[in-house]
């Protein structure tokens, strides 16, 4: 059955790249209703300040994941966010924030999770539709590529390859259902170098990156206090961002998703290329059976602790 939260849960930070301070609120939706932001800071009927996350609204970004409306409202660096719904398999919120980008707490989907957890999520009295795929979809940019192909579970392969020695080249490989997400991939932190933050700042963004909200690497050298939370973090991240990215699909996915060097302008790339072509997908109602194969099912708070 499709999935909402018992109560509201409210976020207060600063966004990732306007340094801009934010205050997020997550609501409970009715069925069908699917995850909609709504921006409380512009003037205007809720009707024009609310996105829809859906293919359609998507911009194309290669920072963060951003999605706008047909009035010019935008909302950025929504992954996160998304990865944590989507993790918790939460079906329909309302997300109403009081600015144009999601705040960045502490890098990862971890606090999302946390507060999902703390409320709870409830059963809604209407059937879940899934998209399961019946052939491959692939999508390159230069020596990077992302590809998604039939399975009976969403799973999930991701390499990096970094010339920074803290980095270097990583792969995972994860069946991403029943909690999956929650303890193997919600606490790993977005990273970058040291060089890119420098060029960002440069040019007006990463205003609100702090060694405490991201993991800052020079080389061989982790920057960020504490060091890393996995051995294997950046990969881990890669693949939390891209668990956000494909929820911009509007429904969880039944197939493989493999990832080399990609990002969020190619998965999100791949979400469109999957549902332009007729012949690779399906819409299926889940069973109890299948929603066994989905990332939500049975979240609980031990997940949480697993993952702490």
């Amino acid at each position: 059955m499709q999935t909402t939260l018992n109560t509201s849960t409210r976020f207060h930070g600063v966004a990732l790249h306007s340094g801009q301070k934010v205050t997020l609120a997550v609501h409970p939706a009715p069925v069908n209703h699917g995850i909609v932001f709504e921006r409380s800071d512009l003037e205007g009927a809720a009707a024009q300040r609310r996105i829809k996350v859906s293919p359609a609204a998507l911009i194309e970004a290669s920072l963060c994941t951003v999605i706008g409306n047909d009035q010019g409202v935008t909302v950025s660096t929504i992954e996160h966010l998304m990865a944590a719904l989507a993790g918790c398999g939460i079906h329909n919120a309302l997300v109403v924030l009081d600015g144009p980008e999601v705040p960045i707490l502490d890098g990862s989907s971890r606090p999302f999770v946390s507060a999902f957890v703390g409320v709870g999520m409830r059963g809604q009295d209407a059937p879940l539709r899934a998209i399961r795929l019946l052939r491959p979809v692939k999508v390159r940019m230069g020596e990077a590529w992302a590809r998604l192909e039939p399975a009976d579970q969403f799973s999930m392969a991701f390499e990096i390859d970094f010339p920074d020695a803290a980095i270097g080249r990583q792969q995972l490989e994860l069946q991403l259902c029943n909690g999956t997400f929650v303890r193997e991939l919600s606490d790993s932190r977005t990273f970058c170098r040291q060089s890119d933050v420098d060029f960002m700042r440069a040019n007006g963004l990463a205003l609100g990156g702090s060694y405490e909200n991201a993991v800052v690497v020079e080389g061989d050298a982790v920057l960020s206090p504490g060091g890393l939370r996995h051995d294997n973090e950046p990969v881990r991240h890669k693949m939390l961002d891209a668990m956000g990215d494909l929820a911009v699909a509007g429904a969880p996915i039944l197939g493989r998703y493999v990832g080399h060097r990609a990002g969020h302008t190619l998965t999100g790339r791949l979400v469109r290329a999957l549902l332009a072509d007729p012949l690779a997908f399906e819409w299926v109602t889940i069973n109890d059976e299948q929603a066994h194969s989905l990332p939500g099912a049975g979240v609980c708070a031990k997940d949480l602790a697993l993952a702490a």
